[in-house]
């Protein structure tokens, strides 16, 4: 039994799904996002909502089951509300400038590092410190954002670096704790 496959997308107003064969367009007040799914699974649209099924329980179709879901779900969400990421840097003298569509950090590195957004994703700076990440596509958002942090991940000792807003980063004492 797939828990979160059986669940039924509920499409809010305002937004279009149109089905054909094995690919799936979602049209709304954001943007538009196109898939193409596993040609075992079956995508349903009654009214308003969006059922898939799976033609056995063989753990093929129960694992593409719950992906297909889960990806219709976030199509439908992207489209009418949007997916956003933030970013904060952390440590003097980093910080981050827009510059186009793109981004300039300054992170302490030998050089300043620019960042330009993928197809379908947008980057506002706030402030000097402060990143948003936005877009229809939740990958291409998460993928963007992890680039971004990649550039300077949190220093394990210090807590400088470039973290998602709200991430706990866990710092370990230094030599000195252990001669205490």
């Amino acid at each position: 039994m797939s828990r979160i496959g059986n669940q039924i997308i509920n499409v809010p107003t305002g937004v279009d799904v149109a089905i054909e064969g094995t690919e799936v367009t979602v049209k709304g007040p954001k943007g538009s996002l196109s898939q193409n799914f596993h040609q075992d699974m079956t995508v349903t649209l009654d009214g308003d909502s969006i059922k898939v099924s799976r033609p056995s329980d063989e753990s093929e179709h129960k694992a593409f089951h719950g992906l297909t879901r889960s990806l219709l779900a976030n199509m439908v969400t992207g489209v009418s509300e949007g997916f956003t990421k933030e970013l904060e840097l952390v440590g003097v003298g980093y910080r981050v400038q827009q510059k186009g569509k793109g981004i300039t950090l300054n992170v302490m590195l030998s050089h300043s590092v620019d960042i330009q957004p993928a197809d379908g994703a947008e980057l506002e700076v706030d402030g000097n410190n402060y990143i948003k990440v936005t877009g229809i596509d939740k990958q291409v958002v998460g993928q963007l954002a992890s680039t971004i942090r990649r550039v300077r991940p949190p220093n394990i000792y210090t807590g400088k670096g470039i973290r998602y807003a709200g991430e706990v980063v866990r710092l370990k004492p230094g030599k000195s704790a252990r001669r205490a």
